[in-house]
């Protein structure tokens, strides 16, 4: 076999979920139960790779989240595998972002950052239990403050 263009394409987290999803779907619909070896093997494939990737924030996106976040995207200078990490891995703190983003400190002022990290969280949706968890601790925060 010989990979003709090894970077044809680069898939976000979103896309492979969808992508297993849809193919398990056709699975059962088929209802195939006899099956060789190596469609085991893919299922196993599969199964650990859906079980690994529905605990990532890609699990609570859309098609209209991922467009939404590309165009907001384009005023910052990232390259392309810089947007598919922040994409994949909703960064939350500016650490995140310069471990995402190479040579950050140098390209990325922290006005930067912090709009950076604005757009990620305001655009890409979180896990929903996780952000009730996060705002219950803040209102805590402020009414101990007080």
């Amino acid at each position: 076999m010989e990979v003709k263009d090894a970077n044809a394409a680069l898939l976000s987290n979103f896309e492979v979920f969808q992508l297993l999803t849809d193919l398990k779907q056709q699975c059962k619909e088929s209802g195939k139960n006899k099956q060789s070896s190596g469609q085991q093997n893919l299922n196993t494939i599969m199964y650990e790779t859906l079980k690994y990737i529905s605990k990532t924030p890609c699990r609570y996106q859309s098609p209209e989240t991922v467009r939404n976040f590309l165009i907001a995207m384009k005023g910052h200078k990232l390259t392309k595998a810089e947007k598919l990490q922040l994409l994949n891995h909703r960064p939350v703190t500016a650490v995140e972002i310069q471990l995402m983003v190479e040579e950050s400190e140098e390209r990325l002022t922290e006005e930067q950052i912090e709009s950076l990290l604005q757009t990620v969280t305001s655009i890409l949706p979180g896990d929903p239990e996780e952000q009730q968890r996060d705002s219950a601790m803040a209102t805590e925060d402020k009414s101990a403050q007080a």
